[in-house]
């Protein structure tokens, strides 16, 4: 032990490097098997995507195919993108593997695309999931609102910002009102590329009023009282959230 230690040093720069080979040769592998590509990195405010797929999902579902999907999002027209649709039908995912795929890029990775152009970001900031946090006396909605708290106050107009059903911890008129009031800051304050997924359809008004405000949804047919998810992303807003049919 005594011996090694003499050449503890030289040991942990050895280790370090093997560690970064590893690392970049697990993601060439994973881009060879999977099929993906080059992102075009620069110092826009574009996010291009065109067939992205969620690096997870793509590779571990079973019952269904992976749906790629489309995405464009910018400092100006397409800055803040509201997303509704039905319950299960995919909106989480679309909005997590956008972040994922811009974190992929800044890493130095390709990405599960078929193309890609990225306006690089200063930070990426998530509210996504619902939990309490019961050691510090947290309750869900209090998590949800500190976490809302440091995004707005943090967030530049650099950032990519991803938030999921924001004030659905609170009553249906306190969460809309909160709901809104940090959509219209982001767009007009901080002016930050924003993904915001809700089961607000009110929200999709937004886009009547701010130049910068875009509706998208998960697309959806009912077929003999069956209610099939596309997948698919396409422009507009969803009239139904399906809560009952799925439930």
């Amino acid at each position: 032990r005594a011996e090694v230690l003499e050449h503890l040093h030289a040991l942990q720069e050895a280790a370090e490097a093997v560690a970064a080979i590893d690392a970049l040769a697990c993601l060439a592998e994973t881009a060879r098997l999977f099929n993906y590509t080059r992102p075009r990195l620069d110092g826009s405010g574009r996010i291009r995507i065109r067939d992205g797929r969620h690096p997870v999902l793509d590779q571990t579902l079973v019952q269904e195919k992976f749906v790629p999907n489309d995405t464009l999002v910018d400092n100006d027209s397409q800055r803040l993108l509201v997303i509704t649709g039905p319950n299960m039908a995919g909106k989480s995912t679309y909005i997590r593997q956008v972040a994922l795929l811009v974190l992929l890029a800044q890493t130095g990775s390709f990405v599960p695309a078929a193309e890609a152009e990225i306006g690089l970001v200063d930070r990426i900031f998530t509210r996504v999931g619902a939990s309490d946090d019961l050691a510090r006396g947290q309750s869900t909605f209090m998590v949800e609102m500190n976490e809302t708290a440091l995004i707005v106050n943090n967030a530049t107009d650099r950032s990519l910002v991803i938030l999921d059903e924001i004030g659905r911890g609170t009553s249906t008129f306190d969460g809309l009102s909160i709901a809104w009031a940090v959509a219209e800051h982001l767009h007009d304050a901080i002016k930050a590329r924003t993904l915001f997924a809700t089961h607000y359809h009110e929200l999709t008004a937004l886009a009547r009023s701010r130049p910068g405000v875009r509706n998208y949804n998960i697309a959806v047919r009912e077929w003999n009282d069956r209610i099939l998810f596309l997948r698919r992303i396409v422009e507009g807003a969803s009239d139904r959230s399906y809560g009952i049919p799925v439930a």
